[in-house]
């Protein structure tokens, strides 16, 4: 077991997750060798930045007044949502790795059970403030109203739209059960840290067709790229040249001027999968 770290740890942790994540060539994303019109890799890199006051408040305070206070503090550095999912995801693994008892998953399972109607006020808030993409409507506990269910309670009734809700209501089942795996492997077989990263995306994005594609541009488009993202793993990915040829193919065919088939929602589990293994590991998953 690694040292426990400080709150100021984790929320260097956080800041390191999200930092790698997007550094990482993820096809289909902004990255250190592409940007958007709307979003430059520097709109990431402050945002990474800005969440370290609100992970570390995580040791306190509720997980609704974090995710509101990370955002806030966001928008006051950049003026587009870079990662509202990412700290979605993140401030809960915080909150739990400060609770007592050894077992992370058990612990935020716990956390995830405890969130209250205030927790999902505080986040319909942070929500409407990063104002981000492909939302649309819903007739129950719709963003724009007031929620009058317990913030778990609502992320199920977005879990088939939406990936991260889904996590709210697995305990975070792609993060540790796919995600985690498929990073830890790649470190281990001796694979870079960026390439490790880039390995862990293609291998979540397989899997789970990404929803934030799923909701622009529907079910079939999202299958499509994770077919995409499969072929691309059995070609041996960043392993081998033929893989790296084909990232960098799945890399052209993933940027449309709109953005539309970027699986941002899979660079936001890429993040949560790093931070769980800065968490698990400590910082010398980063040298290891």
């Amino acid at each position: 077991m690694p040292p426990l770290m400080s709150p100021y740890q984790v929320a260097q942790a956080a800041q390191i997750a999200c930092l790698l994540e997007v550094s990482a060539p993820k096809p289909g994303n902004v990255s250190r060798y592409a940007d958007f019109e709307d979003a430059s890799l520097e709109d990431f890199l402050l945002s990474a930045i800005a969440i370290g006051p609100a992970v570390e408040m995580t040791a306190t305070a509720s997980v609704g007044q974090a995710v509101l206070r990370a955002v806030e503090d966001t928008r006051s550095l950049v003026n587009t949502n870079t990662n509202l999912g990412i700290v979605l995801l993140l401030v809960p693994l915080a909150k739990a790795y400060h609770q007592a008892g050894q077992d992370l998953r058990e612990k935020l399972r716990s956390v995830l059970g405890a969130l209250t109607v205030e927790d999902a006020r505080l986040v319909y808030t942070a929500i409407r403030t990063a104002r981000p993409g492909g939302l649309g409507k819903v007739g129950n506990e719709d963003i724009s109203q007031e929620p009058t269910i317990p913030l778990q309670q609502a992320m199920a009734l977005a879990r088939e739209r939406d990936a991260i809700a889904r996590e709210y209501c697995t305990g975070y089942a792609i993060t540790f059960e796919i995600g985690l795996p498929a990073l830890m492997a790649a470190r281990r077989s001796g694979v870079g840290l960026p390439d490790a990263i880039v390995q862990t995306f293609l291998t979540l994005l397989a899997q789970v067709p990404d929803t934030l594609i799923q909701r622009k541009r529907g079910a079939e488009i999202a299958q499509w790229v994770s077919e995409q993202a499969q072929r691309v793993l059995e070609l041996g990915g960043v392993t081998t040249e033929a893989g790296r040829k084909a990232i960098c193919q799945m890399d052209r065919d993933l940027r449309d001027p709109q953005h539309t088939l970027n699986p941002g929602t899979t660079a936001d589990l890429t993040a949560a999968t790093i931070f769980l293994a800065l968490l698990m590991e400590g910082f010398a998953f980063l040298y290891r």
